[in-house]
């Protein structure tokens, strides 16, 4: 039972209470984990690069350090991405003196799936690549004969998530029926498959977004710059401020700008929004009030079930 050392500020107490509610929540997941490891043959961690998948990466090395990693990481690269993810990206998974062989990292390509056929690239204009991620994803998990992927999914990031349980169990055509969950009493979980089925496992689900910008803050988590505010060029489009690349040039009329801003979650650029801006603290990125999904994500606003209707794809 942990003890709460008495104190006279209000404030630090207050603090010691948050620091001991992270560290349960950090304890809860390794044990997620570790259990997962213990029950399937063959799991992989899905990284992209966003805070949440970087909280999950550090919990993954907290759960076997100091023995190296046992699964490798998995990058579902649309093509469309942020050159600072990605140069951060590289840099996570490099050799460090501490691991020296570095982490395995295997990169599944929307990009490649598009050449040879797999799937094909929507000719709208205000289309993006994050739809294809399905089929990309579930041809990489079959080719790494892969029966569990580790998500960093919260239950407070949108409201399909809120529907599955920590194991969420996938068919073998990798889709998500949420009628078909199994229950989960005093933190038990049944990992059972039949050949074919996999599962995704999210340890994160008791966590909420301050839950995430405490743990960065307490473990001094390194995150890609594009998370914090600087002057970059914009064009505003449906009301959402899109980065200026050649992927996702300006049209007529939309004028390009160059302002403070950062971006709240890593995605496809060409849908990605940025939020106006001058935060460049962890302190001041956690205080802010706009919803990292259906405000600065294009994708999310075509239906109210869109990310549900992508889970039962076999999306993440």
């Amino acid at each position: 039972m942990t003890t709460v050392p008495q104190t006279a500020d209000p404030q630090a107490a207050d603090d010691i209470d948050h620091v001991t509610a992270i560290r349960v929540l950090e304890a809860e997941a390794v044990h997620i984990i570790r259990e997962v490891v213990a029950e399937l043959e063959r799991p992989v961690l899905l990284f992209s690069g966003g805070k949440d998948s970087i909280v999950l990466l550090r919990l993954a090395e907290k759960a076997f350090r100091p023995a190296p990693l046992p699964f490798p990481i998995m990058h579902v690269d649309t093509g469309h991405n942020f050159s600072e993810v990605i140069e951060f990206r590289d840099r996570r998974v490099a050799p460090t003196a501490d691991n020296p062989e570095g982490i395995e990292l295997i990169v599944a390509s929307v990009q490649e799936s598009i050449d040879s056929g797999r799937v094909a690239e929507s000719t709208d204009p205000s289309g993006s690549r994050n739809r294809l991620q399905t089929r990309t994803l579930l041809d990489a998990l079959e080719k790494g004969g892969f029966d569990a992927a580790f998500g960093g999914a919260r239950r407070d990031e949108e409201r399909a998530r809120a529907k599955e349980r920590i194991f969420s169990f996938r068919d073998e055509f990798g889709q998500w029926d949420p009628r078909a969950q199994r229950p989960e009493p005093w933190s038990l979980y049944n990992g059972r498959i039949r050949r074919g089925e996999s599962v995704r496992v999210f340890p994160l689900s008791n966590w909420t977004e301050t839950d995430i910008w405490r743990y960065i803050e307490l473990e001094d988590l390194e995150l890609p710059s594009i998370y914090f505010a600087g002057e970059r060029e914009v064009f505003e489009r449906d009301g959402i401020l899109l980065a200026v690349s050649e992927f996702s040039p300006s049209r007529d009329g939309e004028e390009v700008t160059t302002e403070w801003v950062r971006y709240r979650t890593v995605g496809d650029l060409t849908i990605t929004g940025a939020v106006r801006s001058k935060a460049t603290t962890i302190a001041e990125i956690s205080e802010a009030t706009v919803s990292e999904r259906g405000e600065t994500r294009a994708d999310d606003r075509t239906s109210s079930a869109a990310m549900e209707d992508r889970k039962r794809e076999g999306h993440f």
